[in-house]
């Protein structure tokens, strides 16, 4: 994870935000129950067969896409003995994470690269063919399901999976 570099300016206005929590494993609680709940036995991180999850800040469970994707097995929760990862009615989502594809992107570059597309379980990133370019990469974010298979093959790691986040739009009287 990043840690943010707030400006100057923003930091001197009170606009610093606290670094966001590692992403925690599918169906994990909200961030404040899981941690209470959470024993950091290693359970979950020893059950996953796809070895994605690893022990983050206080040895506290975290998702690592660098390492792989998420199959969303269940492995996890169903060795959750404390029930920090809960998976609730069939259907729910895991998680709110989805895919995005940044300005490093070898195709916005001009430089053909399909990985992303090739990768895509759930087949959410498809590419937009260009007269006289090459085809671009679109994200259908109701088609992603986070799950991660996109981020490690990524030559340039244009791609972050990550929970949606919510913009400030400053006020005129901030501004």
């Amino acid at each position: 994870m990043e840690s943010a570099s707030p400006s100057r300016r923003g930091f001197l206005r009170g606009r610093v935000r606290a670094a966001a929590p590692a992403p925690r494993p599918p169906w994990a609680r909200e961030e404040r129950d899981f941690i209470s709940s959470c024993t950091r036995c290693d359970a979950c991180i020893d059950a996953c067969p796809t070895a994605i999850l690893v022990r983050a800040d206080g040895g506290f469970p975290a998702v690592d896409f660098s390492r792989g994707e998420c199959t969303f097995c269940g492995d996890c929760v169903t060795h959750c003995a404390p029930r920090a990862l809960l998976r609730p009615a069939e259907g729910d989502a895991p998680w709110s994470f989805k895919a995005s594809i940044g300005q490093a992107c070898l195709a916005a570059a001009g430089v053909e690269c399909r990985v992303c597309g090739e990768t895509c379980p759930a087949g959410a990133i498809r590419f937009r063919p260009r007269i006289g370019g090459v085809a671009l990469p679109q994200l259908e974010a109701e088609a992603c399901t986070g799950c991660g298979a996109c981020f490690a093959p990524c030559p340039t790691r244009a791609i972050v999976v990550q929970a949606p986040v919510e913009c400030d739009v400053p006020t005129e009287s901030e501004q």
